[in-house]
């Protein structure tokens, strides 16, 4: 963990693998850094990024392990952010792969000095958040009136992850993170003023104006924000490229994150991966199942434990366990807790 100066306010920080390019991740809506790596959907993604790149990725202002905003949180502040964390890390020119309002937040950046972004990833892109006359993919006030409504009741419940990525529907473990990492990550007041912050943007008149090269991705059943959003981007942004994914998650993280790791691979390097192969050793080599047991086990769980919440027999947790120990090449549970943080559990 590490953290930039952005005015007066310290910006948390990660880097993540040492080779390849650099590639600054600006989260979507909230984010923290610690309680990401608890997730092994996320934490796999992440992994999976930085095994192609120097990967930058950071907490905004008023979220997460950042400092709050004194002010009104503004579109100029959260680039300031970007810039504050490109500058710490010692970042030149790197690709900005922004998430959702991440998008519009790298999108500035570009905008306010091209020749400081080789490449743009923008991942659920959108001109404005609210429907207009001429951009019909928008959401309704209504709509907007009635997700404010309910972020006190519904924030430290978790139960929204499903409403934006539906195959997460009774996945109680997943609702049981989110719901942590939502409360962790911003306060109810803070939320609103996100949402605030995303209701005023209104790029249309600008992305016509973007010169740096552009890969859009969305899902086409996307709930949250339509796919839509991204074709009308596509329309508007001279060098961008739109890739429509199968699938009705919100999250790139959740659902098939290997075709959205396998795009955004061949753009930010130029080079084309065949199927993602998993390695015989190291993290990247680790199961899923694997991961997420790694992942309790470090947390100071007992294989009993493990078990119980996995719903998997004890010596099932065993042999995940002594796999993850042989890929990982640690010899005990000790030596798995000095590795978490190099092996992003």
């Amino acid at each position: 963990m590490r953290y930039a100066r952005s005015g007066d306010l310290s910006i948390a920080y990660q880097v993540l693998g040492t080779d390849g390019p650099d590639l600054v991740l600006v989260p979507g809506f909230v984010s923290h850094l610690d309680l990401a790596w608890e997730e092994a959907c996320l934490s796999g993604f992440l992994s999976g990024l930085a095994s192609f790149s120097r990967l930058i990725w950071f907490d905004r202002r008023g979220t997460g392990l950042s400092d709050p905003s004194p002010d009104r949180l503004t579109m100029e502040a959260a680039a300031d952010d970007v810039r504050a964390v490109m500058r710490a890390a010692g970042v030149d020119r790197p690709t900005l792969f922004g998430v959702a309002v991440g998008a519009s937040i790298c999108t500035r950046v570009a905008l306010d000095d091209p020749a400081s972004v080789r490449r743009l990833v923008l991942w659920a892109a959108h001109a404005r958040l609210l429907a207009d006359t001429d951009y019909p993919a928008g959401w309704s006030a209504d709509f907007l009136d009635h997700v404010l409504g309910e972020i006190d009741r519904s924030w430290a419940t978790g139960e929204s992850a499903a409403v934006m990525n539906p195959s997460l529907a009774g996945d109680e473990r997943f609702r049981d993170w989110f719901a942590r990492n939502a409360r962790a990550a911003a306060s109810p007041a803070q939320v609103r003023e996100l949402f605030g912050l995303c209701a005023a943007v209104d790029l249309r008149a600008e992305f016509c104006t973007v010169g740096t090269p552009t890969l859009l991705l969305h899902r086409r059943g996307d709930p949250w924000l339509s796919v839509e959003h991204s074709r009308s981007v596509a329309r508007l942004i001279p060098a961008a490229r739109l890739v429509e994914f199968p699938g009705a998650d919100h999250w790139p993280w959740i659902g098939d994150s290997d075709a959205v790791l396998t795009e955004v691979e061949a753009f930010v390097t130029g080079h084309r991966p065949g199927r993602r192969e998993r390695p015989r050793w190291g993290p990247r080599s680790l199961t899923r199942r694997e991961r997420e047991v790694a992942d309790f086990a470090v947390q100071g769980l007992s294989a009993q434990q493990i078990g119980t919440r996995l719903f998997i027999s004890e010596r099932t947790v065993e042999t995940h366990i002594a796999s993850a120990y042989r890929k990982l090449g640690v010899r005990s549970r000790v030596e798995l807790v000095r590795r978490a943080a190099d092996a992003g559990l």
